[in-house]
Order: C-alpha cells, then sequence, then structure tokens
C-alpha cells in the first residue's frame, strides 16, 4: 500500500473512532465549558483537560524520539500574527456557543440525525472557504501581513531554550509542568474519578492526536510524494469536504477528508447500533438564523485561528506553540462570553418567548 493511501485508511479509521467516543462521552468543549460555567458539572471540562495532557504526552514523545518533526506542521512555523490568532478564537469561540456546539461536535450530531448540525457543517464550510481562497481571503492576508511577527521563540520547549536549557530538557520541562497541571485539575474533581467513560474517552482522543501526527509525520514522510504533518482539526478539512464533495474531478482525497468522512459514519453507525439515532431540525426561523450565524463565525475564526477547538485546543496545544495557547485563550474567552456576562447569548427558549410576549 503506498503511503498516500496509508494515510488516507488511517485517517478514516481515526475519524471513525472519534465518531464513535464523541457520541458515546459527550466530547465537546462547548458542551464541557456550559456545564463548569453554567450547569455545575465540571466532568466534561475535566475530560477535555485529561485529553491535551495525554496528547501532549503522546506527541511530545513522537517528536522527542524523532519519529515526528512536528516543526513542518502549521502550528510551530517562524511567523505568526498573535492578533490575528487571538481574534479568530475569540470569532470561533463565540460561534461556537451561537450554534451550540463546534464543527466536530456538528459532524457527530449529524450522524445521529440531527438535521440542524447539517445547516451547521454547510454553512461553516462555505464561510471558511470564503476566508481560506474565497472573497474574504484578501483582507485575511492583508491583516496577517500587518501583524505577523518573527519571535525568537515559537513554543514553550523553545522559550525554555532561550534561557540555557537543552533542546531535550527543555521540551521535558514544558512537558512535563503543562502535563502535571492539566492532569491535576482533571483528577481534582471527585466526580470525573467516578466516571471512568469520560476518564477512557479523554484517554482515547488524546491517543487520536498523537495517532495523527504519527500517521502524517511518519507513515507519510515520503520523500517523493510527502503529505503535510497534521492531525486532528475540522475547520479546513470540512471545507475541503464540502468542495471534494462538489468537485472531486481533479481534486485529490487527504487525511483532513478521510476524518471528516470518518466521523459523520462512526457516530451514524454508533448511533443506529445503540439507538441514539433520531431526526430532530430547528424549532423557529430564529433558531435557524443564530445557528447559522455562529457556523458562519466558526468558519471566518477557525481559519484565523488556524484551527478550532480540536485543531488547536488538542492538536496544536499537543506541539506546545506559543500560537496555539493564545488561539486557545480567544476560543475560551469567546466561549465564556457567550454564556455568561454582558454578551451572553440568551437561551432559545426564553429569547422567543420574549419575543412572542413583545
Amino acid at each position: 500500500m503506498e503511503s498516500t493511501q496509508l494515510v488516507i485508511l488511517s485517517g478514516l479509521v481515526i475519524g471513525l473512532v472519534y465518531g464513535a467516543v464523541g457520541l458515546l462521552s459527550g466530547f465537546c468543549l462547548m458542551s464541557s465549558m456550559r456545564g463548569f460555567l453554567a450547569d455545575g458539572d465540571g466532568r466534561l471540562v475535566r475530560t477535555y483537560a485529561l485529553a491535551i495532557a495525554v496528547a501532549i504526552a503522546a506527541s511530545q514523545f513522537l517528536a522527542g524520539s524523532g519519529t515526528v518533526d512536528l516543526g513542518k506542521s502549521i502550528y510551530l512555523q517562524p511567523s505568526f500574527s498573535l492578533a490575528v490568532l487571538f481574534l479568530g478564537g475569540l470569532l470561533f469561540g463565540y460561534g461556537m456557543v451561537l450554534s451550540n456546539g463546534c464543527g466536530s461536535r456538528a459532524l457527530v450530531l449529524l450522524g445521529r440525525g440531527n438535521l440542524r448540525s447539517f445547516v451547521v457543517v454547510i454553512v461553516l464550510a462555505i464561510a471558511a472557504q470564503m476566508n481560506l481562497k474565497g472573497l474574504i481571503a484578501p483582507a485575511r492576508i492583508a491583516l496577517v501581513q500587518a501583524t505577523q511577527t518573527t519571535a525568537p521563540a515559537n513554543s514553550l520547549p523553545s522559550l525554555l531554550a532561550t534561557l540555557g536549557f537543552t533542546e531535550s530538557l527543555s521540551r521535558a520541562l514544558a512537558a512535563a509542568a503543562t502535563i502535571v497541571a492539566l492532569i491535576l485539575f482533571a483528577f481534582a474533581h471527585p466526580a470525573f474519578r467516578r466516571s471512568p467513560g469520560q476518564i477512557l474517552a479523554g484517554i482515547i482522543v488524546g491517543l487520536l492526536v498523537a495517532g495523527g501526527w504519527l500517521v502524517t509525520g511518519y507513515f507519510g514522510a515520503d520523500d517523493f510524494n510527502p503529505v503535510p504533518v497534521t492531525s486532528l482539526t475540522f475547520v479546513a478539512p470540512i471545507a475541503d469536504s464540502l468542495q471534494y464533495a462538489m468537485l472531486s474531478t481533479g481534486l485529490t482525497l487527504n487525511f483532513g477528508i478521510a476524518t471528516v468522512a470518518g466521523v459523520f459514519a462512526g457516530s451514524l453507525v454508533t448511533a443506529l447500533a445503540t439507538g441514539r439515532f433520531k431526526l430532530e431540525g430547528y424549532s423557529s426561523p430564529r433558531h435557524m438564523l443564530r445557528s447559522g450565524t455562529g457556523a458562519a463565525l466558526m468558519g471566518i475564526g477557525g481559519v484565523m485561528a488556524f484551527g478550532c477547538s480540536i485543531g488547536q485546543g488538542l492538536t496544536g496545544v499537543s506541539t506546545l506553540a506559543l500560537g496555539s495557547f493564545v488561539a486557545v485563550a480567544g476560543i475560551l474567552l469567546g466561549t465564556t462570553a457567550g454564556l455568561r456576562g454582558a454578551l451572553r447569548v440568551q437561551p432559545l427558549q426564553a429569547a422567543e418567548a420574549g419575543s412572542r410576549a413583545a
């Protein structure tokens, strides 16, 4: 089997597993933040934290052993714009609240029969493609060029290296400190410790991130036909998947498209096998407008931030890139603004009831 075919097949398998785990566990940053900030249930956010810790541990092991060169990924480029990464994260996080979930969650729910997620996926794909290559791409590029900088350090390990530590020690210290903090946060919660399903979900998702790095960065490292070094991410791959579905002639399958297809298929098969499949739609035109607006913000913001709550929140952070932490800070702030404070998104039922009363 050729390396490209192996990468595509592996992407499909990784997507299948993610789709099944995502459906069974409810793995989602949006749900995690809502439970943590509004509902008083911190289990899902601990699952997310554990997934990050596992992703960092496994990914940094691959990098430290020389198996995968994470420096070839988009997250560890020498020049980047912190302002655009943060702004993109803000837009994505707020859009995630409006749409009630991120792109990966929309794919999982679509497999369960949620037709609202079909609208989210399509609008997200169109908005992302517009910002990647379409009408608003020149504005994004101009903003990046005006604000980008070449920093002496682009990751936590390289930042420690400027203090005189060796590369291997810098990597070990940065990874260990981050992993310990995340694990302490996760397991400090008694309810999480009593949730073996959530613990297992966090471990599996974290390993899937490392699996993506291994597949693209090692098995896909063909001197004659190399593939981009990447892992789980969903904004650009969802946009590419829509384009491939419409214009497959002249286009080629890649790891991201295969992963998107796998997530949908994994969720669908799991939903049918467990009796969770149920067709659902919008409750009102207002609901559809809010959801579509959020999807557009996620598509635009995800491109600016170089990833989504998975693409930056897990995959980017697993590289310990400074830009990824900035993007994630934007995503968390945007999500928090949508859930609490003056910019809080009003619960749909209350908003519609108020509209009818007026």
